[in-house]
């Protein structure tokens, strides 16, 4: 991915294997989020390819990524802060009728039946989530914790597939930091979800992802498993600076 003369991502190649929760870090500036946007279809890579379930989806829109089930997060939530949280959720169901303006006028029944449905999904999401007592608060005055989370209850909104988590714990307390882990291992291991996690939270890393593959300078420096990635020089050199054979 060029961005002038400048390459942010070079050469970066990796797979993901369905059904894992695989761990993406690097120092700031490696090209992690690029990479993220580059899958999401938010950037059109310069040169290479991206493929999903052995599709290429290189020059897809990122609404038919989305369809296909592979969604997003975001570092900084993008939530819809003058509407409620349980709207936010709402919103965001797939295929529902009531989105035309034909269906609102000749198919009025079909429609509220949809919407309450959609209602009963996005309330056993903020069950699941735990935020049942802020379902009816606008979304701007949640907690940044909660904004999170939320975030997470969009995609159970969409039964994605795969799931692009981007520094989930950036700026969530420690009491919610463990609780939206739970969260993410239960949509993994009884869900199937497919996870991507960027994170600088080692603690998370080491917790939720098997394999860790690390970035540095827009390429893949190394995959393995965390205490692989953890110890390899080449990983302390691109976080700190320090050189092979420089620290003990």
């Amino acid at each position: 991915m060029d961005f002038g003369s400048f390459r942010a991502v070079d050469g970066c190649s990796f797979s993901v294997a369905k059904g894992s929760i695989t761990g993406l870090v690097g120092p700031n500036g490696a090209g992690k989020t690029t990479v993220f946007n580059m899958i999401a279809g938010a950037l059109r890579p310069s040169g290479g390819r991206i493929a999903y379930r052995g599709e290429d989806i290189t020059a897809l829109a990122p609404d038919r990524r989305f369809h296909k089930g592979a969604v997003r997060t975001f570092q900084i939530p993008h939530e819809f802060h003058h509407l409620s949280v349980i709207e936010n959720l709402m919103v965001v169901a797939p295929a529902q009728p009531g989105e035309t303006l034909l269906s609102n006028w000749f198919s009025r029944a079909r429609v509220r039946k949809a919407e309450a449905e959609t209602s009963r999904r996005a309330w056993e999401a903020l069950e699941f989530l735990e935020l049942t007592h802020v379902a009816h608060q606008r979304a701007g005055q949640i907690s940044g914790g909660q904004k999170k989370l939320l975030e997470l209850g969009r995609t159970i909104m969409t039964d994605a597939e795969l799931v692009l988590l981007d520094e989930p714990a950036a700026g969530v307390n420690r009491t919610l930091l463990r609780k939206l882990e739970e969260k993410i291992e239960y949509l993994n291991r009884e869900r199937g979800y497919t996870f991507i996690l960027i994170e600088h939270d080692m603690e998370m890393i080491e917790r939720l992802c098997e394999p860790v593959i690390c970035m540095a300078e827009g390429k893949v420096l190394i995959e393995g498993s965390f205490q692989t990635v953890r110890s390899d020089p080449r990983v302390l050199e691109a976080y700190l600076g320090e050189r092979q054979g420089a620290a003990t």
